[in-house]
Parts: C-alpha cells; sequence; structure tokens
C-alpha cells in the first residue's frame, strides 16, 4: 500500500479528494489535514508515502511546510493540488522536489494517472539495479516507465505492466512466464500476455530453453 496524506483548509474538499484517492489502488488516505501545522504534525505521527499539499493554507504558505519535514527528517514524496497558477510557485514546486503539480479544480480522470504514473515510478526506484550510467539515466528521467493505458492493448493495466517490465529489468538472465508469476504475485497466465506484449512490441526478447520431454520452455529478458 502507498498511504497518502491530504492536506487541504476545505473539508468539503479535502473529502473528495480523500474519495479520489482511494479508488485508486495501491493507495489509501490514512489522514488529512487543514493547516501547515497540522501537516507537519499528522506526517511525523502518521508517516505517509505521499502529501497532496494544497498551497494557501490558513496559517502558511503550503511550500513552506516543505523544508519544516525536511528538517525533521521526513523523506515522504509531496504532490502539490492547488488552485494557484503562479509561475513562481511553480517553479518553487520544482526545485523543492515535488513529485507533480496539479491545478484546481480537477476531477478523478485527471488525478488517476497521476498517482498510477507516482506509483510505477515509486517502484521502479524501490526495485532498480544500477549496473551503469543507462540505469541512472532511466532512473532521473523515469524512461520505460509506462505513461499511458492506451499504449497497451485492451485488457492490460498501467500498473501491471510497470511490475513486469520491472521485474525483468532486475533479473540477470532471463525468466519464464511461470517464475515471472511467482515473483510479481500474478497469475502465470497474466504474465505470459505482458511478457508476450513486450515481445512483441520489441522490448523483451524470447529464447528458449529444451528439456528432456514436451515443449520447450519460453525465456523472456529485457533488451537493455
Amino acid at each position: 500500500m502507498i498511504d497518502v496524506l491530504v492536506v487541504d483548509d476545505d473539508f468539503m474538499v479535502a473529502s473528495v479528494h480523500r474519495a479520489f484517492v482511494d479508488r485508486v489502488a495501491p493507495f489509501r488516505v490514512v489522514g488529512t489535514a487543514s493547516s501547515g501545522e497540522q501537516a507537519i504534525a499528522a506526517v511525523g505521527e502518521l508517516r505517509p508515502d505521499l502529501v497532496l499539499l494544497d498551497l494557501y493554507l490558513p496559517d502558511m504558505f503550503g511550500l513552506d511546510v516543505i523544508p519544516r519535514l525536511r528538517a525533521a527528517g521526513h523523506d515522504c514524496d509531496i504532490m502539490v493540488i492547488s488552485a494557484s497558477r503562479e509561475a513562481d510557485a511553480v517553479r518553487r514546486s520544482v526545485r523543492q522536489g515535488v513529485v507533480d503539480y496539479l491545478l484546481k479544480p480537477f476531477d478523478f480522470d485527471d488525478l488517476r494517472p497521476r498517482l498510477e504514473r507516482y506509483a510505477a515510478q515509486r517502484t521502479s526506484l524501490l526495485t532498480t539495479v544500477v549496473r551503469g550510467q543507462a540505469d541512472v539515466d532511466r532512473v532521473l528521467t523515469g524512461a520505460g516507465l509506462p505513461t499511458s493505458s492506451t499504449a497497451l492493448p485492451k485488457g492490460m493495466s498501467v500498473e501491471t505492466a510497470g511490475l513486469i517490465e520491472r521485474t525483468l529489468r532486475g533479473t540477470d538472465g532471463t525468466l519464464s512466464a511461470a517464475e515471472c508469476a511467482a515473483r510479481t504475485g500474478i497469475s502465470r497466465v497474466s504474465a505470459r500476455r505482458y511478457l508476450e506484449h513486450f515481445h512483441d512490441t520489441g522490448r523483451a526478447e524470447v529464447s528458449l530453453r529444451y528439456g528432456a520431454a514436451g515443449r520447450p520452455e519460453r525465456r523472456y529478458g529485457w533488451r537493455v
């Protein structure tokens, strides 16, 4: 699960945002805060992975919360949720390392792909294996992560495609569909479908392993 703290001074808006987040797996809202001081205290108590941070808070500007969190040793990620269209606010947000900046008002379909992209990038950072400069560049730019479900065949999800891709990237050698399924927790049939998709699109290569009897085993490796 990815734990989220929603920070907004409007109770009704916070409730709507909370409902949006709870509809996207694997996210769950663990708390809300209506001021900067409440947000700082809540992060210390709840230890969320991600904070949805409004900028117009009653006691301080939202971006001023971030250095307070860092000084206290909290490394949670920040996604700005604000009506502020000021270029300086956007620049300050980027300088302070926010993972995204979403303008109010928005609906569920605006927030969902940003959360999905964040989840994929977060998992990539946690599971990446650095063998050379190309891997470092991939982490810094987010290259190779699925960005839209429209790039996948019908019935495939961005999250599962990202999971399969990261599993292949982090493997020395090759994986069979059964091995990939065991590592990712999905069914063998689903793993095989995603692996074949990556092969069909040229991102994975297939080799055959011949046993004593029966059909040869198809094994998949990510193209470097």
